[in-house]
């Protein structure tokens, strides 16, 4: 052994030396933890992608055994008179901000299993939530949850909707088509079916937003859409953008372009319904993609 080791080794580590030890670790962490958090965003990424076209290849199978009709797709937000298992699903998530009420929809897997694809998917209800939702209020934090068992939400276009169904066609979307059968989808590729939504829009299963009507007098329960309208919000948490899988089969993360579609992904953050004004600059084009997404105009 060299003197200067023997020196180094009989008195240790000065201040300095540990300090310049300090700071590069915190250097290399500096440039490897920023790294490894986009590799993990990505693999959640992809993993959301994958769960997505699980979905689609169970929403396939229901409608192979079932002459091509599509699976119920309800909107259940309503009375509790309205859940049923003949639903894609049979939940709706909440936050539990009643005192004392901690919804057991937001946990119970049965309300998956149970409903109508629930035989397609193989009791795997993993595939119904995106790894990057954790999103909980505090109350579902202090019980102890980790997440909610559901992350997706089906296009609204898509699927009997139940009593939003009038003539054939659907009374938030007038001048849309319905879709109940798979071979009404002619364009498979440009129709999506499922989506990563918004925790805070999630709520049932049945994604809806509204586009206003060319002529005015369009109307439901006595109001006219006036004007286009989120009244549901795709979730933004893979890089500002959103999972899809579409009618054909494939999957493919869309990224928004503007700032007001990407509200953050908290309890009471999206501050729904959003009207939006007729220019490109407010946000048009990103609600524009998911109208020519969802259905096809009459």
């Amino acid at each position: 052994m060299s003197t200067f080791a023997k020196r180094i080794r009989a008195r240790g580590f000065t201040l300095v030396e540990l300090l310049v030890v300090i700071a590069i670790i915190a250097i290399l962490a500096g440039i490897l933890l920023p790294a490894l958090s986009k590799a993990r965003a990505r693999a959640e990424g992809i993993a959301c992608l994958n769960n997505t076209r699980q979905l689609l290849l169970a929403w396939q199978l229901y409608a192979d055994e079932h002459d091509g009709r599509l699976p119920y797709n309800l909107g259940m937000n309503g009375s509790p008179a309205s859940r049923t298992n003949i639903n894609w699903v049979n939940n709706v998530m909440t936050w539990g901000a009643t005192p004392g009420t901690l919804d057991s929809d937001n946990t119970n897997t049965a309300t998956i299993t149970s409903a109508s694809l629930g035989p397609y998917i193989g009791s795997v209800t993993s595939i119904f939530s995106c790894p990057s939702d954790r999103t909980l209020s505090d109350r579902q934090r202090e019980a102890g949850w980790d997440r909610r068992i559901r992350s997706y939400s089906m296009n609204a276009m898509v699927g009997n909707a139940g009593a939003f169904i009038i003539g054939g066609v659907n009374v938030n979307n007038l001048g849309y088509k319905q879709f109940f059968k798979i071979t009404q989808i002619q364009q498979p590729a440009e129709i999506f079916v499922f989506l990563d939504e918004h925790p805070d829009s999630i709520d049932d299963g049945y994604f809806i937003n509204k586009d206003a009507p060319s002529t005015s007098g369009a109307a439901y329960a006595g109001s006219s859409v006036a004007a286009d309208e989120w009244t549901d919000l795709p979730a933004s948490y893979h890089n500002r953008a959103t999972a899809f899988s579409f009618a054909d089969g494939h999957a493919t993360l869309h990224r928004w372009l503007k700032a007001t579609t990407i509200r953050p992904p908290a309890p009471h953050a999206a501050n729904l319904p959003i009207q939006i004004p007729a220019t490109p600059a407010d946000g048009q084009a990103d609600f524009d993609w998911v109208m020519g997404h969802m259905s096809i105009e009459n």
